[in-house]
């Protein structure tokens, strides 16, 4: 019997011929990814008693969260970590205004195929758009791993997903991944491995890829999979900082559970508040008043996006009484909007345009909504508070639907506007 992509690289890692689910490995991460929450880690670091970071060059932090700091709080947070960088001598940090670290991981190269990413961020899977195993863990685990340079891991199950035929046109990845989230539930793939297979996906973007791995967090998913192809060889091309060697399953792999989707079937969804996998057809909810639309996040902040949603603005205005803030996901993406004339399309139809990072996502500061109120996000989660307010309620869409409902006032079809 053949192994999957997660027990093939899992025992790669742990020096193993082979490994099978639910087999406890230690592992050697070679990308231990952090953020903001890099500050508390350090104060968990030193309470083990160790003086040096164990693996310094495979140390990658990214201030996002909370940027600019909205508080002397953050502010001493992220000095703490200007101050680790520094003593610690980690080379991969990247200050505030650079991005969301799981967009900047993948643009600098820094996830491979073929490794292992281990992030102090619950969206780590997100690195898995590159063909490596990737997952989020804890802030004590991440102080281990920093001392120790290792980690237990419970090999996962695995989940296949193949999806066939095409998405139509104004239907996206976000829109499939939502679907696929509400037939399955929050906790469809809890501690699974989720590999993406079929036509659909090989067709996809490398940035419309990225949305799938990203948000199978919302699925209870350990790491999330698509096979490298060409896409992202030439991708890489250029950026990659590391040889690397693609593991793909065998044929004969065994999985828990194989899905099939047909593409063409897939139209555009919504989750309604206060679930992610309370996703429903636009249909559903079209009407529906919103006060803010967001269109940015490590889920749909890239070069792509914003070009769909500046498709959906131009010529066009924000709904008087409606706000909308758009966020590039990185300084890489900022720059090619700038160039290609998006973020002044945004302007022109009354948008706010902010630096990179996080921003609204977390409620931390920037876009928080006044209790009563109604947000369309292109975000990865709705949960009751998450914005800042607990009193709000928060929907999620793709780009195309979040910048037709801007422009609406109400939750829209972008093709009824």
């Amino acid at each position: 019997m053949g192994h999957t992509f997660a027990e093939k690289v899992l025992a790669l890692k742990a020096g193993l011929n082979e490994v099978t689910p639910g087999q406890i490995v230690e592992v050697e991460p070679d990308v231990a990814l952090s953020h903001d929450n890099a500050a508390a880690i350090y104060g968990l670091f030193k309470k083990i008693g160790v003086d040096r970071i164990r693996i310094p060059e495979r140390i990658v932090i990214v201030l996002d969260h909370a940027v600019p700091a909205p508080s002397t709080r953050h502010a001493e947070n992220h000095r703490i970590i200007r101050q680790l960088v520094k003593e610690q001598g980690i080379g991969n940090f990247f200050d505030a205004g650079r991005g969301v670290c799981h967009q900047v991981l993948v643009e600098e190269g820094l996830a491979l195929p073929g490794e292992l990413v281990l992030g102090s961020d619950s969206h780590t899977p997100h690195a898995g758009v590159m063909g490596a195993f990737a997952t989020g863990i804890g802030r004590s685990e991440m102080a281990v791993v920093w001392a120790t340079g290792r980690l237990w891991l419970r090999v996962p199950e695995t989940m296949r997903i193949t999806v066939n035929g095409r998405l139509p046109d104004g239907v996206t990845s976000k829109d499939l991944a939502l679907k696929v989230i509400a037939d399955q539930r929050s906790d469809g793939a809890l501690y699974m491995s989720v590999e993406w297979h079929g036509e659909a996906i090989r067709a996809l973007s490398i940035e419309a890829r990225a949305t799938l791995t990203n948000i199978m967090a919302e699925m209870g998913a350990k790491n999330a999979y698509i096979p490298p192809d060409e896409r992202t060889l030439a991708y890489l091309e250029g950026r990659a900082r590391r040889e690397f060697t693609p593991i793909y399953p065998d044929e004969d792999a065994e999985y828990a559970v194989e899905l099939e989707y047909d593409a063409g079937g897939i139209e555009p969804m919504v989750s309604r508040p206060h679930a992610v996998d309370n996703a429903v057809p636009i249909s559903e909810v079209a009407g529906t008043h919103v006060d803010q639309a967001f269109i940015g996040t490590c889920t749909n902040g890239r070069l792509e996006d914003l070009a769909a949603a500046a498709r959906v603005l131009e010529g066009r205005k924000v709904a008087p009484g409606v706000r909308l803030i758009v966020i590039p996901a990185s300084r890489e993406v900022y720059k090619a909007a700038l160039k290609a004339g998006y973020l002044e399309t945004f302007v022109e139809a009354g948008a706010m345009i902010e630096s990179p990072g996080c921003g609204p996502c977390m409620g931390n500061h920037m876009g928080v909504p006044a209790e009563g109120e109604v947000t369309i996000s292109t975000a990865n989660r709705n949960f009751r508070g998450r914005m800042g307010t607990k009193e709000s309620e928060i929907y999620l869409a793709s780009p195309l639907v979040v910048a037709a409902s801007a422009v609406a006032g109400r939750i829209v079809h972008p093709r009824d506007l």
